[in-house]
This record gives C-alpha cells, sequence and structure tokens, in this order.
C-alpha cells in the first residue's frame, strides 16, 4: 500500500487513477457471444451456460418450486435481516416519488410533467464468489415502487443448476416478475434483444465482472438503456487525528475485499493517524476469508497525506468517489463541500457497509470518476418524465410571433405556416 506525503497538485490526477481495466479491449469477443444471443436465442445462451457456468440447463426461468424450495433453506436470521433492510430502502426510495409539475408559462400557455415508469427492466446479479442478494433490494424494490410493469433478474447457475437461495428469497420478498439462470455477456444480450424465454426489457441494472461491464457498454449503443458505466468498486476515507484508526481500517478492508481491482485512499493531515491505521489494516487482514484477494487490492491503494481541509476537498472532488467515508470533527462543514461522490458517510459511526445493506440509501454507485456526471440508482433511474402542454387561442395568439421569428431566423418555413395557419382561423 502506497503513503505519498504532501504531493504537488499537478500529482494529483496520477494519484487519483483507477486500476481498471480498458473493456473496450474486451469489446470483439464479447461482440461475438452477445450476436450468437441475438440469433439464436435460447440455445445460444444455454450453449454459453454450459461453456461458461459448466452447467447443461434444460430450462432457463427459475420455477415456483424452486423459490419455495430456496425459502426454506434461508436461515430465519437472513430472512429477518433481508426483510427490514427491505423495508429501510423502501422508505428512503419511496420519499423519492416525483409528484409532477404543471405551470402556466404566460396565459393560455400550460405547461405539464409527470413521471412514467419504464415498462419492462432488466435486473443482472452476480451470483460468483459473492452472490449479492443485497444488490436485488436496490434494484428490484424502486422499480417496483417506481410501477415498472415486469421486473426481469437474471443470476448464473450454480455448477447444480440451482440458483443461490437467498439471491431467489429476495427477489421474490422484492416483486420481481421473473428469474431466470443466465450469468455473464449471455444475460446481457438476453435482456437486451430477447429470447424464447426471457423478455426483451427497455434498459438493464446492475453490476458485473468486465465482461458484463463490456456487454453493456455494447448493447447501450442501440438496443437498450443502462444505469451508468461502471468499474471496480471502490472508497475515499477523510479522517483526523480523532478518528478511530480501526474503524478507518475496516472500512478500507471492507471495500478492498470486493475484488482485486478494488481500490480504496485515505485522505488526511494528520500523519499521527497513518501508523495506528496501517497496523490495525494489517492485523485485520489476517482475520479476512478474502484475504488473498483483499492483498491484492490493497496494492494499489492508498494513503495520503495533505496540508490542509482545502486540500482534502480539493483532491476528494477530483477522485469523485463512488463511496466516501468522512470521519472528521468538523465532518458536517466538510460534507457541505462534498461536490462529487457516490454516496457519502458521515461521522465515526456510519460504516459504508451501511449503505451497501440496510440503511436505506442505495449501493448501485457510479465508479471510476463517473461521480462527476452519474448519479447513483434511485427511483427517477425507473422513471421517464414526459412534458405535455396545452395552448388556446389566447395562448397561441400571446406566443404565436415569437414561435415565427423564430422559426424564420432558422429557415424553417413548415413551423412557421404551423403557428401562421392556426392564427389565420382566429
Amino acid at each position: 500500500m502506497e503513503i505519498v506525503r504532501y504531493p504537488k497538485r499537478d500529482q494529483w490526477k496520477a494519484l487519483s487513477a483507477r486500476p481498471a481495466l480498458d473493456v473496450t479491449t474486451l469489446f470483439d469477443s464479447v461482440r461475438a457471444v452477445l450476436d450468437e444471443v441475438r440469433k439464436e436465442g435460447d440455445s445460444a445462451v444455454k450453449r454459453y451456460e454450459e461453456k461458461f457456468d459448466k452447467v447443461v440447463l434444460d430450462s432457463l426461468r427459475v420455477t415456483e418450486e424452486e423459490i419455495k424450495e430456496a425459502a426454506a433453506l434461508v436461515p430465519d436470521d437472513l430472512k429477518q435481516a433481508i426483510l427490514a433492510a427491505k423495508k429501510n430502502i423502501e422508505a428512503f426510495h419511496a420519499a423519492q416519488r416525483f409528484e409532477g409539475c404543471t405551470v402556466e408559462t404566460i396565459p393560455g400557455v400550460t405547461c405539464r410533467q409527470k413521471a412514467v415508469p419504464i415498462e419492462k427492466v432488466g435486473l443482472y446479479i452476480p451470483g460468483g464468489t459473492a452472490p449479492l442478494f443485497s444488490t436485488v433490494l436496490m434494484l428490484a424494490v424502486p422499480a417496483r415502487i417506481a410501477g415498472c410493469r415486469e421486473i426481469v433478474l437474471c443470476t448464473p447457475p450454480l455448477r447444480d443448476g440451482k440458483v443461490n437461495p437467498a439471491i431467489l428469497f429476495t427477489a421474490e420478498a422484492a416483486g420481481v416478475s421473473r428469474i431466470y439462470k443466465i450469468g455473464g455477456i449471455q444475460a446481457i444480450g438476453a435482456m437486451a434483444y430477447g429470447t424464447e424465454s426471457v423478455p426483451k426489457v427497455y434498459k438493464i441494472f446492475g453490476p458485473g465482472n468486465q465482461y458484463v461491464m463490456a456487454a453493456k457498454q455494447l448493447v447501450s449503443l442501440r438496443d437498450v438503456a443502462i444505469d451508468m458505466p461502471a468499474g471496480p468498486s471502490e472508497v475515499e476515507v477523510i479522517a483526523d487525528a480523532d478518528a478511530n484508526p480501526d474503524f478507518i481500517a475496516s472500512d478500507f478492508l471492507s471495500q478492498a475485499e470486493h475484488g482485486i481491482d478494488s481500490q480504496a485512499m485515505l485522505l488526511t493531515t494528520d500523519e499521527m493517524i497513518i501508523p495506528p491505521v496501517v497496523q490495525s489494516i494489517e492485523a485485520q487482514l489476517e482475520q479476512l476469508p478474502r484475504k488473498k484477494i483483499t492483498e491484492q487490492a490493497l496494492t494499489h491503494s492508498r494513503i495520503i497525506l495533505l496540508k490542509d481541509d482545502e486540500e482534502l476537498m480539493d483532491f476528494t472532488n477530483l477522485y469523485a468517489p463512488e463511496h466516501l467515508i468522512i470521519q472528521t470533527k468538523n465532518y458536517a462543514e466538510l460534507a457541505e463541500k462534498v461536490e462529487n461522490a457516490g454516496s457519502v458517510f458521515l461521522g465515526p459511526y456510519t460504516p459504508e457497509s451501511a449503505g451497501d445493506y440496510a440503511s436505506g440509501t442505495n449501493h448501485t454507485l457510479p465508479t471510476g470518476g463517473y461521480a462527476h456526471a452519474y448519479s447513483g440508482v434511485n427511483l427517477d433511474s425507473f422513471v421517464r418524465k414526459m412534458t405535455f402542454q396545452e395552448i388556446t387561442p389566447e395562448g397561441i395568439r400571446g406566443l404565436g410571433d415569437t414561435i415565427r421569428i423564430m422559426a424564420s431566423g432558422e429557415k424553417l418555413d413548415a413551423h412557421r405556416n404551423a403557428v401562421t395557419i392556426r392564427l389565420n382561423t382566429l
């Protein structure tokens, strides 16, 4: 893990670099799989399930019997935890409902906006080394609240042809319409194009490895919308001398354990906090089952010592972290200066894992610096906002000359005539 002391501003861009793979290098191989899924449907999906997930499937869709069987396999305490998290996520996302607006811009000209749910959405849920049943909640709950008519979920099957029981239980609890045993590129293709079994959706959500990310980017060029570009997970912690080193270390490691290309950053103005944090990271690391993965992530993680709060926040806004944790005495003051971040965690008792699971905010967030321009998933992600306008005779009289003059200025005579014809009838 690199420790950098008082870097000059012209070094910051290099220090904020991520270890992410350029997925464009995968486009040719990914495109080949997508093309086969588009042309051959279920048969191509099953063929690639056998090749990539090492399972032969007779049917792609999860049955009601499999869902009931899975529910019996999930421990009661986990069921209760999932349902408690679901309740909090519902409460926060339901509060985001857009009620619409109506404005009379001038007498006789009324403009209105309303939110309309996306009819069909597809959710991709990884099921490999870390089956992300929490992501089912983060995507399916707001989709249901938004009013999406069909919620389709794809997740890779296990070697026995079944799906992780916690994923199935959560999907059923969250209101998913259909569940399919499909992983990777073939899952993205199935939802983007539609197959004999899988309906075509209008927008695809969810994380995945670099092949899934490449597939999402390719299908988004013309076939379907996606939630956002995404890459490896990341966290930045801002801490001062009063912060608990063990808390910082635990946040560092909880992000680093996601994958070998994850990244954790600590920014501080207090050098005295660095040695105990490093010591605590080393001690906690030894206890982690995913130690090898976490160790590799730490090789491109950094601790950066800066001069003052201004540098802390300037670097933060340049880095634009997916997760930002502020553990300083003046965390409320610093929080007001955050301009670019996916989700912000304030104070010593707000671990990033709270947002990952159960506080109520969404954990599907922009990575790789995309927080400069993208929001995390929220209720608006599942709706479209349509506008309406109605103009009375009084309104077209008042607005007509403005339209005609502008249309003439752009040399669009048919636009001008559409107004003139109406005015001539009044």
